[in-house]
Order: C-alpha cells, then structure tokens, then sequence
C-alpha cells in the first residue's frame, strides 16, 4: 500500500532504487546531481527520505542515469507511486488514494456510471492545471475497481515517451514483460489503465491506445491532460473548478461553507492556522473564493498564505493580481512537497501552459472574450469576436466555444443563455496578453458598442408587457453593463451616451437613479458629445429627467427635457414625443405648473390615440387622473382608471394595469369606500409582488391602513402599521422612500397612527401625528397628501389661534397645489 507521505518523509522503496541505480552508474551524489542538473540536497535528501519525489526531477534524473524502456518506467513508477492490482493479487504498489476531494462527489458517480456499464471505452478528463484532474481519476478507479477484475493500474506520461515507452509502462504495470502479452494477461476480462499527464506526450499516448484497441479490446482507459487525446470513440470530460458562492450571497460562514471551493479553501487554511476566522474575515473569504473562481491549485495557493496573512490581508494583497500566486511546480495538477530547489510556478504558469495549446486564431479569440466580466451567452460571444463589418473569423462560434470548453479554459453553468463564463484566473491572464499586443483598447471598445446596442434593443421592452423580462436580461449582464459604461466614458463617449440612454428604466427600477442620473448628465455635459446622435441625446435627456423625478430634482432637468420634446418634434419621432410629454406631465406637477402637466398630459392622450399607440393612451389616462383627484372630481377619476384598466389589459401592460389597481383604491377611499379600498390595494400590492416591483409597497400599504382606521378597525389598521414600519426597518436609512419622522416613522405610518388617536378622542395625540405627517408630506410629490393631513390637523386642533393657523398652511398648500377639497374633507373641518 501507498503510505500517505508527511512533508519529510520520503518513499522508501524509491530512495533505495535511487541509491542502487545511481551506485549501478558508477556515480557520486555529486556527479548525479551534475548531469541531472539539479542541487546536490536534492539527491541527498531523496536517497535519504527527506523529501517526496516530483515529476521533473526524476525525469531529469532517469535521464541522467540513462534509463530506457522497461527499466525506466519502473523508475519512474516507483517514483510516483502508480502501478497495478490484479485479479489475483497486487502487483507492485497499490494506485495512490485520492486524498479528500471536496465538491467532486456529482462528477464521481457519474464517471464511475460510465465505467461501470459499456459507455465509452476512453474517457478524458480534461482542464486547466491544478484543477483537480488527477486526484479525481484516481477517486474514479478506486470506486469502479470491483467492475475491472483484470486490474486497475495507471501510468504517469513525460516529455520524452515513445508509443513504445507509453506500452512498455503498461505492459509493466499490469505484469507482463512485453505489450503483446497483455491480450492474454487480461484474458477477456475488463482492466481499466488511468493514464496521467497527457498533454506530455499526445501523439505517443495516441499511437499507443490506438494499438491497444485492437490487442487488449477489454482494457478501458481513464486519461488526464489539458486537452483530448484524439483518439476514436473517445468521451471528453471537461473538469470544472469548484462551486463558488453567488454575487450577494449572505455574508455568514456556514452559509458560505456549504459552497465546495469554499469548504476546500478552509481545509488547506486549517493546515497552516489553527486560529478559527474572525468575523470580519468571512466578506473577504467569500471574495478571495469567488476571485480565484473555485480552482482547487489557486484556492490551496492562497490558503496557504494564511500563515502568515489573515484573509482580509490575503485579498487586499493578491485580490488584483491573483496570476502571481506561486508555489512549488505542479505535478498532474497538484503542487507537492519538493526540496529547496524546486521550481516555482505561479497561476499564470499554468493558464500559460493550457494557452499555448490553442491556434493563433483561437488565442486572438479568447483576448476578445476576456473582456466580459461575468456570463454570457453565444450570441454576445458572436457580436464581441466579430469585427467592423459583422463578421466572425471562421463564420460559427460554437466550434471555438466547444474547444474552449474541451480545454477546460471556458466553464458552462445552467441551461440558461447566459451560461458561459471564463474563469478569473484565464480572463486575467488573455487581458494581460491583450494588452501585451497592443489590441486591449480595440477590445473594450468592441465589448462596449456590443452592449451599447444590446441596451438599445432592450429598451423599448422595459415599457410594456415585457418589461420583467427584459429587467431580468439587463441584470444577468449588469457587472457588463457597468464596465463597458466605465470604460467607453473616458475613451468612447459616444458610445457610452447610446449605453447609458437605454438604461434608465432599468437603473430606475433597480433603485439606482442617483447614479444613473449622474452618468447621463456626465456625459451630456461632455464637450465630445455635443456632436453625437440629436435623437441618442434626445433619449439621454429624457432618462435624466425620468431619473431625477425618482429623488425630487426634476425640476433641474426640465430644460433637458424641453429640449427633447423639441428635438423628437423637429425628426418627426412619435416615440420619443410621447415619451417626452409623458415626462413633462410628470415634472410640471411636481414643480407646480399644473396646467402644463394636463397640457402634456392631454397631447399624449390625443397622439397617441390617433396612431393607435394603446399602452401610451394608458399612460396619459393614468397621468391625468391625478388632476381629476387634485380638483376633487372622483367620478372622472374612476372613469379615467377604468379606461386605464382597460387599455393596459389589451396592451398586456401589467404593472400599469397594477398601479392603476392601486390608485382606484385610494380613490375609493377618498370616497368613504373603506372596504373596496383595502380589496383594491391588497389586490395591487400582490399583482406588483408578482412582477417583481415591491417599490410601490408603501404607498398601497398607506391607502390601506387609513381606510381600515377611518372605518374604526383598530386591529386591522395596527396590523397594517406594522408591515409598513417593518419595510422602514428594511429601507436604507438614505433611500429617497424613506420618509424621516422623530421616530423615523414614514408619512402614511404617522397619518394612520393620527387617524387612530383622532378616532378615540386623544386629540392631543393626533395634533402631534397630523403634523409629523403634514411635514413629512411636504417633502414627496403630491400636495394633496399634504392637504389632506392638514384637514385633518385643523379638524383635531381645538385652540382657535392655532386652528387658524393650520386652516392659512391648508389654504397656501391648496392654491400652489390647485386643489379643490372634497366635501367629506370640508366637512370634517367645518364640523
């Protein structure tokens, strides 16, 4: 049996082969290491068990002792331990364990399947180095052993063999002398050969299984290397790194230690620290792995920096250059324990070893697909690898996708489109060799214009049915999104205009207006673009008014959106007018210029009813039912919803469909419709859960709360209030929604906690809730939420002076905001 080797303890049996064979040659320790070209403590300390034989050296050194044939093999077959078990007993030593292998059990069971029925005769596993090839072909052998009763035996491949080589090995390792007498070693029973570290020899490794096919047809075999064989009938396995935890994934150790490649990080990290983490390490922890993208050589790379560095330091030091991460050479994908003068490789060496492999062309190809930053589908690959005129080298992708993948230098996860993504470590290195030949810049150019047309195509589909669909395309590219936006900024201007004038809807509805507000004010205000596309301009500058009006500062982009309508008008755009005066209606009500809003909001209904365009008249009666609200006219306000109702159902229109639900329930509730109201709000507040859109949650959640508290249902209303202080509770203290109260209590929360105290006669109490609400009103769009809690101020406020007082704030409120009080409301103030 294989003995598990400690860091100083040698193989024993080999020391003494070395010792014999070197005293055969008639050489000093000295001479040996001379012609080997290695240090003198090497050989010392391998004839003396101090250290573990690797790959390089004995080859260097069976070199030197001029071994061929059979009597190298078994040189080098003691040195890494690989050899048979027959039917009849072991032959030599035992094929080594596979150690612990962490998140391998899937590709386990599924190749020992293969194994264990007829399936394929070859099975290759291939991969980059250091992914785990090695230690999961020997896991395999020793699960299907039982299903092989000639043998399972392994072979280790160099530089320098031969197809006679390669057969000698094998005819050694199962026994026999010559590999003609392997036919009738086997005897009609299933043997199964691991042959490790292909890529040393590929044509020999050909040749000699080729053979085998027709001597030894029962022998099946199990291959390791960075690329195929070649051979027929062969099956390729390509052997992905380990599972990652997700972007976002929550910051907690056990959550994160159920990934695989973090489970394999910690396990090297306890070889060398014995101190648990510290809290504040998990985040970094999480990073690192996600950086080294789950590749076994670099996560034990990295861990192994963890005696001396804590794991915030680790990722601080080497989050950015995770290619220079060094340890000793690597041996069939695993570094091992080596003297002093060992080499050093690093992550770069080994993704270097894997590129070479490709053509020129699929080198070139594989610097262009460095630029996405996360996953992406064939039909991006397609538009990033073509050049000006649209065409790609070679005509097809997917021949070039399936050789990256065969290589182990592309992944594939999931069975969405987007499901193809380079490793960290590989998109790294192809951006270093990118910039190495002078093409980096062409190559972010070309990623931007890419996703520059992509957020165009998918900009008209975040307006209309649609539009969940086309959120969820914009976010499986978002980090693609923000580093094309990034880079075409400073380089590409015009470029990054057409980008980021298709992204206001999605920043919007991802809560990221501020942001994209000052992307797209950035770049209009660049001196470069002044010269770009009128009509991408004219886009901008309508998403930089959609964007302010989200956190109040739509009056700052008026002019912007003046100047759009007037620009659409001018090129004849039916879309971009629309859009336009959809805005305007918007923005003038939020600054007061409540004639202009209808102006806007009544040209909409008009234009886009003599075109036919359904989805804009639902918009503009859903635009103009505030103003029927705002001069007290609730039957035109049913009506204009209904017709809003109805519309956004034959355009497919659900959200708007959905937020008209919810402005019917308030305008039920205006109307002492206390139970229509609260059906009405319950069934928006679930229609938008649906479409992803919780944004409108507090809002609905008021209209319902104050129903339930004018009805007098006490219970109710507290159940209500407590689901919207939980939102608060959720929300960024920062956040736009977030309406700060004494007890950062929001608007609606404070008017149903006043409406509550009013309804049990604690006048004082409301005194004090109407005005927190009030005051917090003021700071929103719409004054009639204002005038509202002002009614209610005036009607709990029994001190004539401060009764007046509050009875002048209403009147002020009312001529700026153009209101005309309900009756219920003029009666509770006169009552």
């Amino acid at each position: 049996m294989t003995r598990d080797h400690g860091p100083d303890q040698g193989n024993t049996a080999f020391d003494a082969l070395l010792r014999a064979k070197r005293l055969a040659a008639g050489l000093t320790q000295a001479e040996l290491a001379g012609r080997a070209g290695v240090g003198i403590r090497t050989v010392r300390d391998l004839e003396r068990g101090r250290s573990r034989p690797q790959r390089t050296t004995m080859e260097l050194l069976a070199k030197a002792l001029d071994l061929t044939g059979r009597e190298r093999a078994d040189f080098l077959g003691a040195a890494r331990g690989m050899a048979v078990e027959s039917a009849s007993g072991p032959t030599g030593v035992e094929l080594p364990s596979a150690g612990e292998l962490i998140g391998r059990d899937r590709d386990i069971s599924e190749l020992a399947a293969i194994f264990d029925g007829l399936e394929s005769r070859t099975v290759s596993l291939v991969g980059l180095a250091g992914v785990g090839k090695t230690g999961l072909a020997l896991a395999v052998a020793h699960r299907v052993a039982a299903a092989h009763p000639a043998g399972v035996a392994g072979i280790l491949v160099s530089d320098v063999s031969t197809p006679d080589d390669v057969l000698t090995a094998i005819a050694t390792v199962f026994g026999v002398g010559r590999a003609a007498d392997l036919s009738g070693r086997l005897a009609g029973a299933s043997a199964l050969l691991v042959v490790d570290a292909v890529e040393r020899a590929p044509d020999a490794v050909a040749v000699a299984l080729t053979w085998l096919a027709g001597a030894a047809p029962t022998l099946r075999v199990l291959a390791t290397g960075r690329h195929p064989i070649g051979v027929p009938g062969e099956r390729v396995w390509p052997v992905a790194p380990l599972e990652v935890p997700p972007a976002g994934v929550e910051a907690d150790l056990d959550t994160a230690s159920a990934y695989p490649a973090v489970a394999l990080f910690l396990a090297r990290l306890r070889q060398v620290r014995r101190e648990p983490l510290e809290p504040d390490e998990v985040g970094a922890l999480i990073g690192l792995v996600r950086k080294l993208g789950g590749l076994p050589l670099a996560l034990e790379l990295a861990a192994a920096r963890g005696r001396v560095l804590d794991l915030n330091e680790i990722l601080n030091r080497y989050g950015d250059r995770v290619l220079d991460l060094a340890g000793p050479a690597v041996a069939s994908g695993a570094p091992t324990d080596t003297t002093r003068e060992a080499v050093t490789v690093t992550l770069r060496d080994a993704v270097a070893a894997s590129y070479r492999l490709l053509e020129a062309d699929e080198r070139r190809a594989l610097r262009r697909l460095s630029a996405f930053r996360n996953r992406w589908s064939v039909d991006l690959a397609e538009s990033v690898l073509a050049d000006e005129t649209g065409q790609v080298a070679g005509g097809d992708p997917v021949p070039l996708l399936d050789r990256l993948i065969a290589l182990g230098l592309l992944s594939v996860r999931g069975s969405g489109p987007y499901r193809f993504r380079l490793l960290d470590v590989v998109r790294d290195f192809a951006t270093e060799r990118a910039a190495a030949n002078g093409e980096l810049g062409r190559i972010r150019r070309r990623h931007a214009v890419v996703f520059a047309a992509l957020a165009t195509r998918i900009a008209p589909d975040l307006a209309g049915g649609n539009f969940s669909a086309a959120v969820g395309r914009l976010d499986d590219v978002a980090s693609d999104l923000w580093a094309a936006l990034a880079y075409s900024a400073n380089d590409d201007p015009h470029t990054a205009l057409r980008l980021a004038a298709g992204l206001p809807r999605w920043w919007r509805f991802r809560g990221r207006d501020l942001p994209g507000r000052q992307w797209l004010r950035r770049l209009l205000d660049d001196p470069r673009t002044a010269d770009a596309d009128p009509i991408v301009r004219a886009w901008a500058g309508v998403g930089v008014g959609q964007l302010a009006a989200e956190h109040g500062g739509g009056a700052e982009e008026l002019p912007a959106a003046e100047a759009a309508l007037a620009e659409f008008r001018r090129a004849g755009d039916l879309t971009g007018e629309l859009a336009a005066r959809s805005l305007l209606c918007g923005l003038w009500m939020t600054t007061g210029g409540y004639d202009e809003a209808r102006r806007h909001g009544e040209a909409v209904l008009a234009l886009a009813g003599r075109a036919g365009r359904i989805r804009d008249m639902a918009v503009a009666q859903n635009n103009l039912t505030w103003h029927e609200i705002r001069v007290g006219d609730l039957r035109a306000a049913r009506r204009r919803l209904a017709a809003v109702d109805r519309l956004a159902s034959q355009c497919g229109e659900h959200r708007l469909r959905a937020l008209a639900r919810a402005n019917l329930a308030e305008v039920a509730r205006l109307d002492g419709r206390y139970a229509e109201a609260e059906a009405l709000g319950r069934r928006a507040i679930a229609a938008l859960a649906e479409l992803g859109d919780p944004g409108h949650k507090r809002r609905v959640l008021g209209t319902i709360g104050r129903a339930h508290a004018q009805a007098g249902q006490v219970d109710e209303a507290r159940a209500v209030l407590a689901e919207i202080r939980q939102l608060g509770a959720a929300a960024e203290p920062a956040t736009p929604e977030r309406l700060a109260l004494g007890r950062m209590e929001s608007g609606e929360a404070a008017s149903i906690e006043a409406i509550l105290a009013y309804g049990r006669g604690d006048k004082e109490s409301a005194v004090e809730w109407f005005t927190a609400a009030a005051e917090a009103y003021a700071g929103g769009h719409d004054l009639r939420d204002v005038a509202e809690a002002l009614v209610w101020l005036a009607a709990s406020t029994e001190e004539p002076e401060a009764r007046r007082s509050v009875v002048d704030w209403l009147t002020a409120v009312c001529k700026e905001g153009g209101i005309t009080l309900l009756p219920r409301e003029r009666a509770l103030i006169s009552g």
